[in-house]
């Protein structure tokens, strides 16, 4: 029980972050990337903003043998640059710059702005489900 209640937490957490931030909002997101317009630096804030909190938790991190309230660290087991990471990167590049949103703030949103969010953590889903599908992972 105490696990889920923490990943609750953590999410609560992240999630007022994100909107405290800015970063549910997409009009603010695609301003950050319009680098020779109307350019918003809010993003590089927040993303400057995370450096601390998690070099903190990558510190802790290193002095335990496992999690506090878990049976192993959950992290991937390689370190390889492949075509899958790289094109994935893209996809998600490419998503997050038209819609305006990451899954992170999309969920976030379906509590402020369900309607729009909606539609896109319905494409991400699918998303998911089709790379589920064709690659098996």
């Amino acid at each position: 029980m105490v696990q889920p209640l923490i990943s609750l937490i953590a999410g609560l957490i992240f999630g007022a972050g994100l909107a405290v931030g800015g970063m549910i909002n997409p009009a603010r997101v695609q301003a950050f990337l319009d680098l020779f317009g109307h350019w918003d630096p809010t993003l590089a804030f927040v993303m400057g903003g995370a450096i601390l909190p998690m070099t903190m938790a990558w510190v802790i991190k290193a002095r335990l043998d496992r999690p506090l309230a878990g049976g192993v660290f959950d992290l991937p087991d390689t370190r390889k640059l492949d075509r899958h990471l790289a094109i994935g990167a893209l996809l998600f590049g490419a998503g997050w710059g038209i819609g305006g949103l990451c899954p992170g703030p999309a969920i976030a949103d379906l509590a402020l702005v369900p309607g729009p969010a909606l539609l896109f953590v319905a494409a991400m889903l699918a998303g998911m489900g089709v790379h589920r599908l064709t690659l098996g992972r």
